[in-house]
């Protein structure tokens, strides 16, 4: 009989753009792919390098067409059963959904674990252990989800409330969960944040791939349907065309709404939560402050800094031109230079570039995105 460690296979949804990060994140560049914190390697590789220690056998990506080469030149081991390439974005609930499909049709003991592409997590260690209580939980039935302790009230992000043990062997942190929030108001997530009985949800889920087709099927059948007629020529000479005539009439929803705040009502939720630091990398204002962490320094400078000078100024400045830039006495300042578009901005203000972003699809500037 398998450990359920030995039916762990990890997946990495690979999607979105990042919009709080452009111009330096684009449709066709998009964070995920970014090397954002200095290491090296790009967000999506150091996701990739958490996880194949755990998984049983391999660990999965989903992602879109127009990314797969990128991915497979930062993530050389993947095989090509290894990832699942989307035709167009249909949300997580697809994309999470089919993933489950093929790897519940491959195994029927599964226990799957979807982790963003994009976070930074840190220790490692400490993110092992948390997962091996997720994996460890999922095994008795339930779909877990890892909370992260607040570090401080916060509107941008949904909240899970969880108060009651489930006593399970091998997980001592586990508990059930009570409801799901989305994102509050300022005062609402102080009241969370003071109750303690409160964690962010980080969007990481670990659970009996059945479990998550059991409930999708009951939520949202058509869906449902779709992927599972997927998944059956999935391994076939006939995945291009089923994928190619189901994809398209899949509904777009993201796994919350389709899977977790329904199964939360059933009883079937539990929560481990998560003692390493984790980061979304949202905005600049995020990845001035991993910079700031990880270096001491008041002022981070990404990308050849040869012509960036700079005089008594703080913040973040980043720039793949050969333009000469200069910085004087500004605080907290955003500086993002690329051969098409230049972004001045505050952190303070950082979640506002999602705005320009907006602006630009309404003047048909797409080149821009």
């Amino acid at each position: 009989m398998r450990t359920p460690l030995e039916r762990f296979y990890p997946l990495i949804p690979a999607g979105g753009v990042g919009s709080r990060l452009w111009p330096m994140s684009r449709a066709k560049a998009p964070k995920f792919l970014l090397d954002l914190t200095g290491s090296g390697d790009s967000l999506i590789r150091q996701t990739y390098d958490r996880l194949v220690d755990l998984a049983s056998d391999t660990v999965m990506v989903v992602t879109g067409e127009s990314h797969a080469n990128a991915v497979t030149q930062q993530i050389s081991e993947l095989r090509g059963s290894d990832i699942v390439l989307e035709p167009s974005p249909k949300d997580s609930a697809a994309a999470i959904g089919l993933a489950c499909a093929i790897l519940y049709k491959r195994d029927p003991e599964a226990i799957i674990g979807s982790f963003a592409a994009d976070h930074v997590i840190d220790p490692v260690a400490e993110f092992h252990k948390v997962v091996r209580e997720a994996v460890e939980t999922a095994a008795t039935g339930k779909i877990v989800t890892i909370g992260i302790t607040p570090s401080a009230p916060s509107t941008a992000f949904g909240y899970i409330r969880a108060r009651t043990s489930l006593k399970i062997e091998g997980a001592p942190s586990a508990l059930a969960v009570d409801s799901f929030v989305e994102k509050p108001d300022a005062a609402t997530a102080t009241k969370y944040v003071k109750s303690g009985e409160y964690t962010w949800n980080a969007g990481m889920f670990v659970a009996p791939a059945q479990l998550m087709l059991v409930h999708l099927e009951k939520n949202q059948p058509e869906l449902f349907a779709g992927i599972s007629r997927i998944a059956e020529a999935w391994d076939t000479p006939q995945r291009e065309v089923v994928m190619n005539a189901v994809w398209p009439t899949l509904p777009k929803i993201a796994i919350d709404y389709a899977v977790a705040e329904p199964a939360a009502t059933a009883g079937d939720v539990a929560m481990v939560p998560g003692s390493f630091s984790w980061d979304d990398v949202g905005d600049f204002d995020a990845v001035t402050r991993l910079s700031q962490e990880k270096s001491g320094e008041t002022l981070t400078i990404l990308g050849d800094n040869q012509n960036i000078l700079t005089q008594t100024s703080t913040g973040i400045i980043s720039s793949d031109t050969q333009r000469c830039i200069s910085v004087i006495g500004m605080e907290n300042v955003v500086v993002i230079d690329t051969k098409d578009a230049l972004l001045v901005t505050n952190r303070e203000d950082a979640q506002k570039v999602k705005e320009t972003v907006a602006e630009l699809k309404s003047r048909d500037l797409t080149e821009l995105l």
